[in-house]
């Protein structure tokens, strides 16, 4: 039966959540605060019918604005039949002593709130947009273009100026990177309406503006809505409809798989498939919960899936970036900077790409199991870090920054290893390889090598790869 698992400081229970299954992420949060008598300082977090039906986009939802998105965690907690984690508690860490400790948060605090940190308090992520667009490194309708002058109508300055209410933060930052926009529902017919709060960045706006050429921020805000209640990755949600839409132009599927017509820009038969898609309406989106490229291999237009171990994100930044996401630990375009790297460096040297990806995938998996932001890492240097560590009490970790996240990265490649993780066999499709950007044609050839390479040197953190070199030797 559904549960929901209750903490509360050192105390912790399974209660019954039958009456919460079947509902929306908002009707979850909502009844649960209720319960709590609105105690808006408890952390909730929880899933939506995406979790319930296992479908494998499904998202984890914490503290309404956050999501723990990528990867189908909202399937896990389903198949437990777990709808929500509540966290309440009152205990705090007492402040070490030491006289350097109240300089040294003062530093901190002053780096954080300076102006390279609140860019992201500002316009935020979506100032990427146009950014991207104008060097032709935005993918857009389904990644058939990198560039496109109705993009200017959902940039971030747009979103900034026509939809924006408030900034939100995740607790104790000072930053406030999360943007909240509204839209607008009417209920009667006498002109009576309703407002949502929807909170939205460069991914989602990328997943179901730029992927569906999307035009209106409104209407991108709309669809970002119905993913939320769902509980879906907006991500994956948007890159599989961009898939649909395109095998739907090219006669591989029709209306009979998708219910509603789907074309490009047309945000209404998009706000209805997201729905579809959530609830697992029929075969066909049963189907496209799996996977964009579960579904192309059962429909077939396997080519123009923008899969890169999962749905792609919203850079198309060129050879770099898709290797390092196809490859990467979490397939995610925060494994390492592959999107930064291809933007600033002209050169095709193999070796310097695939020795960066993996420099900058230990230095960020510090910060992670350090639970520190990924947009302060400009701030967190490993001096800075080693500061933090030493005051409050962490001296060895703070000498030995190097071995501990060397350690961290082989465990978790280690672990990636043991699940029967097979880098050799993921394949690129060819959509990938027809881009052009501003540096010119994607090349197809430095592509493979730069997989081929970098598949090597993630193998070396294979035990059994260590093993066999070894013995060979």
């Amino acid at each position: 039966a559904p549960v929901s698992l209750w903490i509360d400081d050192d105390e912790i229970e399974l209660r019954p959540a039958t009456g919460l299954w079947g509902g929306t992420v908002p009707e979850t949060e909502k009844r649960l605060r209720e319960e709590l008598g609105g105690d808006e300082l408890v952390q909730i977090a929880c899933i939506g019918p995406a979790g319930e039906r296992l479908n494998k986009m499904a998202c984890i939802t914490a503290g309404h604005y956050r999501e723990f998105g990528r990867g189908g965690c909202g399937s896990v907690m389903g198949s437990k039949n777990l709808k929500a984690i509540v966290i309440e508690g009152d205990s705090s860490f007492k402040i070490p002593e030491s006289k350097d400790y109240p300089s040294l948060f003062e530093e901190v605090y002053t780096k954080l709130t300076g102006k390279d940190m609140m860019k992201y308090h500002d316009i935020g992520t979506p100032i990427n947009m146009a950014v991207l667009n104008e060097l032709m490194m935005l993918p857009i309708r389904n990644l058939q273009r990198t560039t496109d002058q109705g993009m200017a109508g959902i940039s971030g300055e747009k979103f900034a100026d026509d939809v924006l209410l408030r900034n939100g933060a995740c607790a104790g930052c000072p930053v406030g990177c999360i943007h909240i926009g509204f839209v607008r529902e009417r209920f009667q017919k006498e002109h009576r309406y309703i407002y949502r709060q929807v909170s939205y960045d460069h991914e989602p706006i990328f997943a179901v503006g730029a992927m569906l050429s999307v035009e209106n921020p409104f209407e991108v805000l709309a669809i970002i809505d119905i993913s939320e209640k769902m509980g879906l990755d907006v991500m994956s949600a948007g890159v599989a409809l961009a898939w649909a839409t395109e095998a739907t132009e090219k006669r591989i599927i029709s209306k009979s798989e998708t219910v509603v017509p789907l074309s490009f820009g047309d945000s209404e038969g998009y706000k209805q498939a997201m729905l579809n898609l959530g609830m697992g309406t029929n075969e066909f989106y049963r189907i496209l919960a799996q996977g964009t490229l579960k579904a192309a291999e059962h429909y077939g237009g396997q080519d123009y899936a923008c899969v890169l171990g999962q749905e792609m994100a919203g850079y198309a930044t060129g050879e770099v970036y898709f290797a390092s996401q196809a490859l990467g630990f979490r397939h995610s375009h925060l494994d390492s900077g592959g999107y930064s790297y291809d933007q600033k460096e002209t050169s095709k040297d193999v070796a310097k790409a695939v020795d960066s990806l993996i420099k900058d995938e230990q230095d960020r998996v510090l910060l992670t199991s350090m639970v520190a932001c990924l947009f302060a890492r400009g701030v967190y240097t490993d001096e800075l870090l080693a500061s933090c560590l030493k005051v409050v009490g962490y001296d060895y970790l703070a000498g030995n920054l190097e071995s501990v996240s060397l350690n961290i990265q082989g465990l978790r490649w280690k672990n990636r290893f043991a699940t029967g993780f097979a880098p050799e066999k993921l394949s690129i499709p060819k959509r990938f390889y027809e881009i052009t950007t501003a540096k010119g044609p994607l090349d197809g050839a430095f592509l493979d090598t730069l997989k081929t390479e970098y598949c090597k040197a993630i193998r070396g953190f294979d035990p059994d790869t260590r093993k066999s070199e070894d013995q060979a030797s």
